[in-house]
């Protein structure tokens, strides 16, 4: 599935980055007449150009992988950060101008036919296309594909690190009297790499600890694709203070990178539990809240070996589910809310999505890329007596720019009602 996705990325990209070059060449043309210059110049960019895009195809197509830095590289900052930002921006410019043409181009077939049916063929029929207009035409283009460039750079740069809060209050009508106003903050989608350094992580940790939450929630994907990178994860969420226990899921890049026993036991040796279907129950005042963890699943063949598939979610679930208290439930994955909400879980807590991580949803919710797999893409839900909440997560993911989603640390306060 994931090579299909990377077939379907290239068949908009190759188109892309002809009319690009093309466009750059006329530029040239225009800013080095000499022709010898600009001859050079030339060719020395296009094997440039040819040289960074088949290294970074092949990494996609899994010929090679990376090695992935925890901290922020030179090859990262000078090579990969901008080849991704080139390759986002210039397809969706691209795409941006194509829309525009070919809805220019109806325009005009319209006001012929228009015109055509409507005056007489004697009549002085005025051309659409007027030199103002061509004008006003050519200058919209020229708007409209700068405006993806200008996005990807602002959400590579700034967005991507700016780390939101969000405090939101959840009412459960099950709580124990003596877990009103408990805390609990959720961490999800790390991506430990050099877009999402230990560092940065560390100062995700600190903003948690600032909200004094009585429990931290993982929800998953704390590496990508790189397995040697878990223990550094590991390593900066050590700082994490919570006085009833820190917990987690672990999520799809675990699983694709085969290292769910081991990163368990690198959290176990700093006393954070993995709950891995099993159950854990945080108790006060004698009452008790029953917290239950899954492994990723899925029911879509997506990854290197599409692993994770399970013909129904959250099987083997039920026993582990108390009908005395409140349930919480971590899974990466938000689309085992359904099958929570019928077992009768009260909080699910899940991640996965990114919050759709480049999206438009101002303009219309399903301007979201995550709901080509999801229809739970991020905030709260609720579906009878059970409620859901998707966090957008700290990392990215194949570009590291985030657009309209920025990272997210939530702080739940479960009241009773």
């Amino acid at each position: 599935m994931r090579h299909w996705v990377t077939i379907i990325v290239l068949t908009f990209f190759i188109p892309s980055q002809i009319f690009w070059i093309r466009q750059v060449r006329a530029l040239g043309v225009k800013l080095f007449p000499r022709g010898a210059l600009r001859r050079w110049l030339g060719g020395l960019a296009a094997a440039v150009y040819l040289i960074l895009f088949l290294y970074f195809a092949s990494s996609l197509l899994g010929v090679h992988r990376f090695p992935e830095s925890t901290r922020l590289t030179l090859r990262a900052a000078l090579l990969q950060a901008p080849f991704n930002w080139w390759m986002f921006s210039s397809v969706w410019g691209f795409l941006a101008i194509a829309a525009f043409y070919l809805l220019d181009r109806f325009a005009r077939a319209a006001h012929a036919a228009y015109t055509k049916l409507t005056l007489p063929s004697h009549s002085d029929r005025r051309p659409l296309v007027s030199p103002e207009r061509r004008r006003f035409l050519e200058r919209t283009a020229v708007a409209l594909s700068a405006t993806p460039f200008a996005a990807c750079a602002y959400g590579m740069l700034y967005e991507r690190t700016a780390v939101e809060t969000v405090h939101q209050r959840i009412k459960l009508r099950r709580l124990p009297r003596a877990f009103d106003g408990f805390r609990i903050a959720q961490l999800s989608d790390l991506h430990i790499g050099p877009f999402t350094t230990s560092e940065e992580i560390r100062k995700c940790v600190a903003i948690a600890n600032q909200m004094k939450p009585d429990m931290v929630a993982l929800t998953g994907d704390f590496v990508t694709w790189d397995a040697t990178t878990q223990a550094a994860a590991v390593a900066a969420l050590r700082g994490l203070k919570a006085p009833f226990g820190i917990f987690g899921s672990l999520g799809n890049h675990e699983l694709w990178c085969g290292i769910q026993n081991s990163i368990t036991r690198l959290f176990a040796a700093e006393g954070v539990k993995i709950l891995r279907q099993e159950r854990a129950a945080i108790e006060s005042g004698g009452e008790r809240l029953n917290l239950i963890g899954v492994d990723y699943q899925t029911h879509t063949r997506f990854g290197p070996r599409g692993e994770g598939i399970v013909p129904q979610y959250l099987e083997g679930v039920a026993p582990l589910v108390l009908p005395d208290t409140t349930n919480i439930l971590l899974s990466h994955n938000p689309n085992t809310f359904d099958r929570a909400a019928e077992l009768g879980i009260d909080l699910s807590l899940a991640g996965h999505t990114h919050g759709g991580q480049v999206t438009l949803e101002f303009i219309s919710p399903q301007l979201s890329p995550s709901r080509l797999i999801t229809s739970y893409v991020r905030g709260w839900f609720q579906k009878g007596a059970s409620q859901l909440y998707v966090n957008r997560g700290i990392g990215t993911i194949f570009v590291p720019i985030r657009f309209d989603s920025p990272p997210e640390i939530t702080l739940f306060e479960l009241q009773r009602g």
